[in-house]
């Protein structure tokens, strides 16, 4: 092929699907934005040993869907039904949101090992249309890009979607010492025509209260 000739690829049918459905969001969901951050400092430090305790692979967006489902029991409007939080996973067909169903009633060790076996349904083409269907808020994260933080797209029929970024290292002065925060930031995409902007950042500030006070989450 000469160098000059462009090649074109194609986009594959469940791209084009993606495409067309977050257009739709655009169109017929009006976002508002908020940010905030959440101090990880404490699940960092006891997330592994509590893994071997639980006796399930506890990750990141464990936690954070343990404290989404828990936020929604306190904020129902940001659901239409039940507490089921999707997840959006990258598979070689595209990017796919499998659900925890019913998250509120699951514990950090229940949600752990059934995230974990959606994770592996993805990337090998064994999804089930009810895997991925019951979602009312979505989670999505692209830290582990190298991204601090990024305006997510809320799938059509959700009320919102929370996007995390990566970790920061903050350095806080406490007099003649500096101590280190680990530090993330969350984005909440909620539809206006849902909820409104103060019902939404008391929702949001719920969920980064609870990542940074962990044992509540813990001991649900």
């Amino acid at each position: 092929m000469p160098a000059t000739q462009k090649k074109i690829l194609p986009l594959s049918r469940i791209q084009k699907l993606i495409g067309e459905r977050m257009l739709e969001s655009k169109r017929t969901q009006p976002c508002f934005y908020l940010t905030s951050q959440a101090d990880i400092g404490e699940i960092s430090e006891i997330r592994r040993p509590l893994s071997k305790q639980l006796g399930a692979r506890i990750s990141m967006n464990d936690f954070f869907i343990r404290a989404i489902a828990a936020a929604i029991q306190k904020f129902p409007l940001m659901t239409q039904g039940d507490i089921s939080v999707g997840l959006a996973v990258a598979s070689p067909a595209g990017l796919v949101v499998p659900v925890i169903k019913n998250a509120d009633s699951k514990s950090l060790a229940q949600i752990a090992k059934e995230s974990m076996e959606l994770i592996e349904k993805a990337r090998t083409g064994k999804l089930s249309l009810d895997d991925l269907q019951g979602a009312c808020i979505t989670l999505t994260a692209l830290g582990m890009f190298g991204i601090d933080s990024f305006l997510p797209i809320p799938v059509p029929g959700q009320r919102s979607i929370l996007s995390v970024g990566k970790i920061i290292v903050q350095p806080i002065p406490a007099g003649d010492y500096i101590n280190v925060r680990k530090i993330i930031e969350f984005c909440l995409a909620t539809d206006i025509t849902k909820v409104d902007y103060e019902y939404a950042a008391e929702f949001l500030v719920e969920i980064t209260t609870l990542v940074s006070n962990p044992q509540k989450l813990i001991a649900g």
